[in-house]
């Protein structure tokens, strides 16, 4: 990997730089020097490297959070790809977030709602070419199919399964929502902070983006943001301008491409009783 690496920076004008791979990701990242980051997709994930570069270049500048800004993208070999991005600066939230203050941290999550808010009134229809999923009612309808099978693939326990259909019944999803350029993936892990000051100072991994209803963005917020912490959300939500039914919020949780029910019980725990309905609330309720 490292050499394919140096020869693609070589190339753009790049060589020399020190290279340093991020531990993270789905997709090989190097630091190059301190003021580029080089992505890379194989061939299987190519699609993925013109989404990111496209949404990238379409989004500069419009957020209230800094995101990388594009300086090169293209086909390498292979059918590998690549985005060549600026370097943001500061520390992943994630690992910071357990040294924020609680002031800071509603301040913050304040910030990613500001954030979202804008993200989802940008024009998605320039990359309507190179995002899904298209008919989003259809995307809805394949996701419900394979809902409970998907779960069993994680092993949720069966007390859980028998419930999921009567429960994704019980819930009317939008067919044809105003379509929103959405994240998808809305973590602590995607944002970077100013440990001096606590500020917001990054945005990124844009590689799973998708064109539809905004709320299946706040899936990532309640599980990976807000965690459950019901102030948290209802202060990011304020800041956003809209607050969502937590019925809703659970129900394209389970339909989420990526959905894993089992890790979120171990991360965010479950009511006593056991139930969807109530799993809403406790995960996405702001009361």
């Amino acid at each position: 990997m490292r050499p394919g690496a140096e020869d693609l920076c070589a190339r753009l004008g790049l060589g020399g730089a020190p290279l340093t791979r991020f531990p993270d990701g789905s997709q090989p990242v190097y630091a190059v020097g301190d003021e580029h980051v080089l992505k890379l997709f194989p061939g299987a994930a190519a699609e993925d490297g013109i989404a990111e570069g496209r949404v990238l270049s379409h989004i500069q500048g419009l957020l209230p959070v800094p995101t990388p800004r594009v300086h090169d993208a293209g086909p390498y070999e292979n059918g590998w790809r690549y985005v060549l991005m600026s370097r943001l600066r500061g520390e992943n939230l994630a690992g910071a977030w357990d040294r924020v203050p609680r002031a800071d941290r509603e301040r913050i999550v304040a910030e990613i709602g500001e954030a979202l808010a804008v993200l989802h009134g940008v024009d998605p229809a320039p990359l309507a070419d190179v995002l899904g999923p298209g008919d989003w009612g259809a995307f809805v309808d394949r996701q419900s199919a394979g809902a409970v099978e998907r779960q069993r693939g994680h092993e949720l326990p069966d007390a859980w399964l028998e419930q999921i259909p009567d429960f994704l019944a019980s819930v009317p999803l939008p067919r044809t929502p105003p379509p929103s350029l959405l994240h998808t993936e809305v973590m602590r892990q995607h944002f970077l902070v100013d440990p001096d000051g606590w500020r917001l100072t990054g945005l990124f991994d844009f590689e799973p983006a998708m064109i539809g209803d905004r709320a299946y963005d706040f899936i990532g917020v309640g599980l990976f943001v807000t965690r459950g912490d019901p102030r948290l959300l209802a202060r990011l939500t304020k800041s956003y301008g809209t607050a969502f039914d937590p019925a809703e919020l659970l129900a394209y949780t389970l339909l989420h491409v990526y959905s894993n029910l089992p890790w979120y019980l171990r991360e965010l725990g479950a009511p006593a009783d056991g139930t969807l309905p109530s799993l809403a609330e406790a995960w996405f309720g702001t009361d």
